[in-house]
């Protein structure tokens, strides 16, 4: 399958009530659970440029990782982040069709209301 065909998705999570090794443990074990997923891949955002504000461990960026699924398994994976980021405070940036969009949901209403929209994108609509 091409990668254009290919949904990209960058996801920060943020857990303020957790220091920044407590972050990445919960971050490398969302990873592991994303890659029992069919995923293309799925890696945490090693630290090249890192942003205004962002720690990093041990090279990469704290609670932030990269995915990238295919057009037929993007629902799925929406459900999967709908399922276990529920109330927690999200960073999503979508990339498909040579566009970004960048959201943020911080309660269970706004992360469902940000798949919405990110299935939207990805439709181009």
């Amino acid at each position: 399958m091409s990668s254009e065909s290919n949904v990209k998705l960058t996801i920060a999570l943020s857990n303020p009530d957790l220091d920044a090794e407590e972050q990445e443990r919960e971050t490398r074990n969302f990873l592991r659970e994303i890659k029992d997923l069919d995923v293309e891949s799925a890696e945490l955002v090693a630290v090249t440029d890192t942003p205004e504000g962002a720690k990093s461990v041990g090279g990469f960026l704290v609670g932030v990782l990269r995915t990238e699924v295919s057009l037929a398994n993007f629902k799925k994976m929406l459900e999967f982040l709908r399922d276990r980021l529920g109330n927690k405070p999200i960073e999503l940036e979508v990339e498909a069709n040579g566009k970004k969009l960048k959201v943020k949901a911080n309660s269970q209403q706004e992360l469902t209301a940000i798949i919405e929209q990110a299935q939207k994108f990805v439709a181009g609509k």
